[in-house]
């Protein structure tokens, strides 16, 4: 029959005292909170940097020290949050979609330990759990307790100056709790998550570990002969590589967040007291060599420990003691099965041998309880060196979302949870970036338009002002959930601006008055032809007067059909009076070229509109240059006309963030005349708090293009990339152009290698500065996917349903999303 005893009575935990676990043995353990980089984001020289900078650390810690590291992995559900009140209809979408999405939570602890130098070390049979008295040993002295403090802040130092990860200390509260949030000890004892609330449950110890409803698993690494043949700092990731690519992870990463189950992995790295430990080792050897002869196996020892002796003096290596264990558990008790193949396969992915610990568990368990690694029982170790020690602490951690206020909901590539990403004004902040400007670049089919629509539209609910050029009627459906302005042409409809309507103000400003004048130099000369500094006199005082005019006769509307007959009437009288002669400006000649535009003329719709007016405070603008792209007359006014809509935004609107993005039609205003505007677009848009980006799916297009070439990927410090795969085998082309680097490289390449087959999501790679680079899913609710889709029958099924609610596209892509969830149950 089970007996019951007081946890209070064997907790080796004396006391908590300025941050500092005081166990009843006399150890002192400092806690630390430990941020590590994100899984699949370091490249393999990061991986060997950061295994050199561990090994460092070890080494500084004095003798009779341990490092305990302690990553728990434990299974959480996102929870939906509808609290402001201001969300759109997307973004609720959106949270409903991914409400209860399951994912691991990862917190990574280390834990230093100081040993009393005159106690004598645990193992099976002199446990904690076993003793009747757990008095300290000794007193420990404060000159000692200052040098481990110092020991451990060069091993902080150490750690932080690598640049991969930071520390922090925890304190007094976060280890011993508070009435309404459990500490790391209690977390411990009843494998809680964070944040939780404390929770009294019985601890069972005997026939397994049973934690309250929590039926537990432990697997070791603690014997030589179970452990790999070969470690590293990393390993190759099938999964995500390809032939030409190889994507890594920490060697021990297997055992952390690759392991989909609720689970702690238990680091132990013991610092002993070298020079007695190599004596130790040369009297075994001297015994094993004595007793060779009777042996092959003793012969082999004899060699083996003989290599290692002469490893730790020829290459000054610091002998340690390790043992590497998963706890792991499960709510369910028939998941123990499903639980055991999940963390054996783990196990032997290291090709190391899985051992589920029977006997020994409940000791290795109450080791693992923070501030009590110093009662570890030390026959469950094996001996090795600092650098082979440490390739089996986890290195990764999962995705983190950002704090600031802008960016867009992606996910974490595991798992899928959503993430918070800001891909503009955060890498500013942090140096990573100089500028906001993003070069995008994906095949047909890659999710290219969806990802684009997703950012635009998280950029305008974050009240940027959107101006889209495209050529495909890719964002028609979010422009008109939005209720945006959509310029496009055909038949029905024709494209109509006027460029002439200042809305309020009485007169231009110079920046608006130098566009006007440019959209007529452009619908006056050619391309090839020059306007002579005369003509651009006249031209000026013409339009100056113009406004003189209408501010005269307020019956007249501001348009081009005034301007015409202004300078038709009125101005050539001042001409005639200033004796201005037909050589200098040819009214006549000016006139006749204008005359289409005039009412009655073959575009007479294109510069008169009376609609869509105020461009400026408009926040999302769309023009749609599909039908006109070729267009010699109608395509120079209207990217004219574009260009100083989105100057205006930039001059006029301070501390709004302006957005341009420019589709595949950068094709058709990527001509030689236009070249040196986008260039000064890309230049200077970074001091008005805006950003350009450019859309292409064709890696020719790029090579083929100078102004792509030097104006915009020059300048653009984000950098998108989506399903590359057909262009495995000449990516060296795309790596050289965009300046990516291996890592980059092979992230790249790794996009929708390995997606869900149970959900429906394209990935998408984002580079920062060329040095910051990840891989995100870009997954969307049924509603979010119905508002950005570019298949022709599902918009006109959008269309259809949003006219049974009398226009409502909201509603209409509401109840089409609600009759597929319907339909897919």
């Amino acid at each position: 029959m089970a007996t019951a005893v007081d946890l209070e009575r064997l907790l080796p935990v004396y006391g908590i005292e300025q941050g500092c676990i005081l166990s009843r043995r006399g150890d002192i353990t400092l806690a630390f909170e430990l941020t590590l980089p994100e899984i699949f984001t370091l490249s393999n020289q990061d991986y060997e940097a950061l295994h050199q900078t561990l090994v460092k650390a070890i080494r500084l810690l004095p003798r009779h020290s341990v490092f305990h590291k302690q990553d728990w992995f434990v299974e959480r559900a996102y929870q939906a949050d509808f609290s402001n009140p201001k969300q759109s209809f997307l973004s609720q979408a959106s949270e409903r979609f991914f409400q209860g999405r399951t994912f691991l939570e990862h917190h990574c602890y280390v834990l230093l330990t100081k040993l009393p130098e005159d106690v004598k070390p645990s193992s099976s049979l002199l446990s904690g759990l076993l003793r009747h008295s757990l008095a300290p040993q000794q007193t420990l002295r404060p000159q000692l307790y200052q040098d481990f403090l110092d020991k451990a802040g060069q091993l902080v130092r150490v750690l932080e100056d690598s640049g991969l990860v930071s520390l922090r200390r925890l304190s007094d509260a976060e280890l011993t709790g508070t009435p309404e949030k459990a500490g790391l000890l209690e977390r411990y004892c009843g494998l809680l998550p964070a944040d939780s609330a404390p929770l009294l449950q019985d601890i069972h110890l005997r026939d397994g570990i049973r934690i309250g409803n929590k039926h537990c698993q432990l697997f070791t690494l603690a014997d030589a002969a179970d452990l790999p043949p070969l470690c590293g700092s990393r390993v190759r990731y099938d999964s995500y590589s390809t032939d030409k690519s190889t994507c890594s992870t920490g060697f021990a990463t297997p055992l952390g967040q690759l392991l989909a189950c609720n689970h702690l992995l238990n680091q132990y790295i013991f610092v002993g007291d070298a020079p007695k430990a190599l004596e130790h080792l040369e009297s075994k050897r001297l015994r094993l060599q004595s007793l060779a002869s009777y042996s092959r196996r003793n012969a082999q020892a004899c060699e083996a420990t003989q290599a290692f002796l002469q490893e730790a003096v020829g290459q000054q290596r610091l002998p340690v003691k390790a043992h590497i264990n998963v706890l792991a558990w499960t709510d369910e008790p028939a998941g123990h099965a499903e639980l055991r193949n999940k963390v054996s396969s783990a196990i032997t992915q290291l090709d190391a041998t899985p051992k589920l610990e029977t006997d020994g568990a409940p000791q290795l368990f109450w080791a693992g309880l923070p501030g009590n690694a110093g009662d570890f029982p030390m026959n469950e170790t094996f001996d090795t060196f600092a650098e082979q020690a440490c390739c089996f602490l986890n290195l990764e951690t999962d995705y983190r979302s950002s704090d600031s206020k802008v960016g867009l909901r992606l996910g974490d590539r595991l798992s899928g949870k959503p993430v918070h990403v800001d891909i503009s004004d955060e890498p500013m902040k942090r140096g990573i970036c100089s500028n906001r400007n993003k070069f995008i670049l994906g095949p047909s089919g890659s999710g290219k338009s969806f990802f684009t629509n997703h950012l635009v539209r998280s950029y305008y609910e974050q009240e940027a002002h959107i101006v889209l050029v495209d050529v495909g009627h890719s964002y028609k459906g979010l422009c008109e959930l939005v209720d945006g302005y959509y310029f496009t042409y055909d038949a029905r409809t024709p494209l109509r601006f006027n460029p002439f309507y200042l809305g309020e103000a009485a007169k231009p400003d110079t920046e608006k008055g130098e566009s006007i004048k440019t959209l007529l130099k452009a619908l006056w000369k050619k391309d090839n032809e020059t306007t002579t500094r005369a003509e651009y006199v006249a031209i000026s005082n013409a339009l100056d007067q113009y406004y003189l005019h209408l501010a005269a006769h307020p019956s007249l509307f501001p348009c081009f059909d005034t301007f015409y007959e202004f300078v038709r009437d009125t101005f050539r009288e001042q001409l005639q009076e200033d004796g201005v002669k037909e050589k200098d400006f040819d009214l006549g000649n000016f006139l006749y070229v204008l005359r289409p535009f005039y009412q009655g003329g073959q575009y007479d719709y294109l510069l008169n509109a009376r609609e869509n007016l105020d461009l400026l405070s408009q926040r999302f603008i769309v023009f749609e240059l599909d039908n006109i792209k070729d267009h010699p007359i109608l395509l120079p006014v209207v990217i004219i006309i574009i260009m100083e809509v989105f100057l205006s935004k930039m001059r006029q609107l301070e501390n709004v963030r302006k957005v341009i993005l420019i589709e595949e039609a950068w094709k058709a205003i990527a001509r030689e005349d236009m070249a040196e505007y986008i260039k000064y677009l890309f230049k200077t848009v970074r001091k008005f708090y805006g950003e350009a980006i450019v859309v292409t799916q064709e890696v020719e297009d790029i090579i083929s293009s100078p102004v792509v070439k030097e104006a915009i990927i020059n300048n653009s410090d984000c950098k998108i990339l989506l399903d590359q795969r057909k262009y495995l085998h000449h990516f060296d082309k795309i790596q050289q152009l965009l300046g990516l680097n291996e890592k980059d490289k092979a992230l790249v390449l790794s996009v929708n290698r390995n997606n869900d087959p149970n959900r429906l999501y394209k990935e998408v790679f984002i580079s920062l500065g060329g040095s910051h680079s990840k891989v995100y899913r870009t997954e969307v609710s049924t509603e979010e996917y119905l508002a950005y889709t570019t298949e022709a029958s599902e918009k006109l099924q959008v269309r259809a349903y949003a006219a049974r609610y009398g226009g409502d596209i909201a509603s209409g892509i509401a109840a089409l999303a609600e009759e597929r969830r319907l339909q897919k149950h």
